[in-house]
């Protein structure tokens, strides 16, 4: 049996974060201003979800693919990163994490866009 792994080179990782209670609907706003860029501007992210936690809304989790390291430099270095950060950063309750994985696996490929 083949195991699905993606695509040598693509960078696959995670960001976690929880934001106080009252910035909620300001941090809302700013993830969908970021995201709606993302799919504009950047043909390097593969994958971009934003996921909010059912039984506490504060806290998120962002999955993203890049098609490679320089992908992953472009969007670091855009001022939407430095946009978003400046809004999502002084709202968070501790720093946000970030965290590098491989895929060892999939049901399935995901679609493109």
């Amino acid at each position: 049996m083949a195991y699905i792994q993606g695509n040598p080179g693509e960078i696959r990782e995670i960001a976690r974060y929880e934001v106080r209670p009252e910035a909620l609907e300001e941090v809302l706003v700013a993830i969908h201003e970021f995201v709606a860029y993302l799919q504009s501007n950047e043909p390097g992210a593969l994958r971009y979800e934003v996921w909010q936690e059912d039984k506490h809304p504060t806290r998120f989790v962002h999955l993203f693919v890049w098609r490679d390291e320089e992908a992953n430099r472009i969007h670091g270095q855009s001022a939407a990163v430095k946009k978003f950060a400046g809004i999502l950063y002084p709202k968070c309750i501790a720093p946000v994490e970030f965290i590098k994985y491989k895929q060892i696996d999939a049901s399935a490929g995901f679609k493109r866009v």
